[in-house]
């Protein structure tokens, strides 16, 4: 069985070889560490600064629109943002978790209220930065992440929806998809860093507005969300050969992301800690 996400398990037997479930697990794995380092800078490197109100110190890392002189609402705006984005990266592991779904229930609960509320705050937070402060470089940038505002605002419906009419299965389908696309600004990070290394950044634009750009504008939500959907109608209902089709995929995404998150770390985060 998944421990990415046991709930699927209804009175499934239990196999020898449950590739599936290992491989769910290591790609869970992958994405955890790569996320506690993305939250680790975040807490080293902006709730200092946002704490104290040295809102300028946010700009000694390259930013689209960090801290503006007499903007005091759009530097409000942004401490609130980058301040919630750790809760939500923390958060979204804790819930996956099945030992702590079935050991601490209320934990589960009400991490998962902070949860729901946080991905309401950050992406209705998203959608005012782009649009009302222009925190963009390229229109395809804009779209895309309020492509992916807007999908954390359904799932999360969705998702809050299931858990109060206790349809649990469903509630856990729906949270699977809403981690997914609430992860989208960390699967960006770890997506060029991956390229980089890959390719040596062929396809990326100055300004990000290059092929590889403008393609990771979108990918960065709808990649995961596919393979997330991918995932869960094998796990439910596919054949052995579906289902180890997507084990191979899952661990080859997790190699993916460890090496990207990695590339993040070296390159994005730790040299401005």
């Amino acid at each position: 069985m998944s421990t990415i996400d046991a709930s699927f398990v209804s009175a499934r037997p239990a196999r020898r070889a449950d590739w599936l479930g290992r491989a769910a697990t290591f790609c869970y794995l992958s994405i955890a560490a790569g996320q506690l380092l993305f939250t680790a800078f975040i807490l080293a490197f902006y709730y200092p600064a946002s704490l104290s109100g040295d809102f300028a110190a946010w700009n000694t890392k390259p930013l689209i629109k960090g801290f503006v002189a007499g903007d005091a609402s759009g530097n409000l705006f942004f401490a609130v943002h980058v301040l919630m984005a750790a809760v939500i990266t923390f958060g979204g592991l804790v819930q996956l978790v099945p030992a702590i779904r079935g050991r601490w229930p209320q934990v589960h609960r009400w991490n998962g209220r902070l949860y729901l509320l946080s991905a309401l705050m950050l992406s209705l937070g998203g959608l005012w930065l782009t649009w009302g402060r222009g925190t963009w470089l390229n229109l395809a940038g804009a779209f895309g992440i309020s492509l992916d505002a807007l999908l954390i605002l359904a799932f999360a419906a969705m998702a809050y929806r299931a858990a109060r009419a206790r349809r649990f299965v469903e509630h856990r389908r729906w949270a699977l998809r809403l981690f997914a696309v609430a992860s989208a600004v960390w699967f960006m990070r770890v997506g060029y860093m991956a390229w980089g290394i890959a390719t040596g950044g062929a396809g990326i634009g100055e300004a990000m507005d290059g092929p590889f750009d403008l393609f990771l504008a979108f990918a960065n939500s709808l990649l995961p969300l596919a393979i997330t959907e991918i995932y869960l109608r094998a796990d439910a209902s596919g054949t052995p050969a579906a289902k180890n089709g997507v084990a191979a995929l899952l661990a080859i995404g997790g190699v993916i992301i460890l090496a990207g998150s990695v590339g993040a770390w070296m390159m994005m985060w730790s040299p401005y800690l």
